[in-house]
């Protein structure tokens, strides 16, 4: 059921993180037109060390599935939009993501310095934490190994417990209730290809419309919250077809 709602998930993990600011103000072309775009002023910065925590949560289950890593490469690409040079930024977040996956003695410190980074806006650090639960949700189920990489995160940011627990009960309930609605025939016309295709066809497919169609969080600066919505909804639905045409043909 995870890979069948990561997307689900995750879409409405962008929305949430972002929707708090207003034209998106924070993070913008006119907010970063004059950034140094290298590694250690990325590295250093706010998203830079959200980054580093994104990969601490998604690897602490011993692994970043390849659905997530296509989701969160998504991610890079949206948030690389906003700097001067695109193409650098996001190598710059992937080198920034596959080292700190990589890094298990660290975590605290690194939410310490975003935590000191954020401390005086609120509504981001609740923003950038709930985004970390509900990316440790991503396949299927939370770990004891994702509670305790969130509880220190959490601990390091002074986030409230009750919100806390908010948004992780929030996020069972939406597992709980995720269920596929789709026949194999439906499936393989949603992602536009044939029972005859071969997976590598098939596959192709996919990622081209999860990237057409997943919520973009820097274009959904000037449109309402129907456009999140129904992109989400639409790359659950996309998601789903692939996953039940792989199974159909394991």
């Amino acid at each position: 059921m995870g890979n069948l709602i990561i997307l689900l998930i995750l879409g409405a993990v962008f929305y949430y993180v972002f929707k708090s600011y207003s034209r998106y103000e924070a993070f913008s072309k006119e907010s970063f037109k004059n950034f140094s775009v290298n590694y250690e002023t990325l590295k250093r910065s706010e998203l830079g060390l959200f980054v580093a925590l994104v990969a601490k949560v998604a690897k602490a289950d011993g692994r970043v599935d390849a659905l997530e890593a296509e989701l969160i490469s998504n991610m890079f690409r949206d948030i690389s939009a906003v700097f001067p040079n695109p193409e650098k930024t996001r190598d710059i977040l992937k080198q920034i993501f596959n080292e700190e996956k990589e890094k298990s003695d660290n975590t605290q410190a690194i939410a310490q310095q975003l935590a000191s980074a954020i401390k005086r806006n609120k509504a981001m650090q609740q923003q950038f934490m709930g985004f970390l639960i509900q990316l440790a949700f991503a396949d299927g189920e939370v770990t004891q190994s994702e509670e305790d990489i969130l509880a220190l995160i959490a601990e390091a940011l002074a986030f409230d417990p009750q919100a806390y627990h908010n948004i992780f009960d929030q996020f069972e309930q939406m597992m709980q209730h995720a269920q596929p609605k789709q026949t194999l025939e439906d499936a393989y016309k949603i992602l536009g290809v044939s029972p005859n295709d071969d997976m590598k066809t098939i596959k192709k497919a996919y990622r081209k419309l999860v990237r057409q169609y997943h919520p973009d969080i820097i274009k959904s600066q000037n449109k309402d919250e129907n456009y999140m919505k129904e992109a989400t909804q639409k790359t659950q639905e996309i998601n789903a077809a692939y996953e039940m045409i792989k199974k159909a043909r394991d």
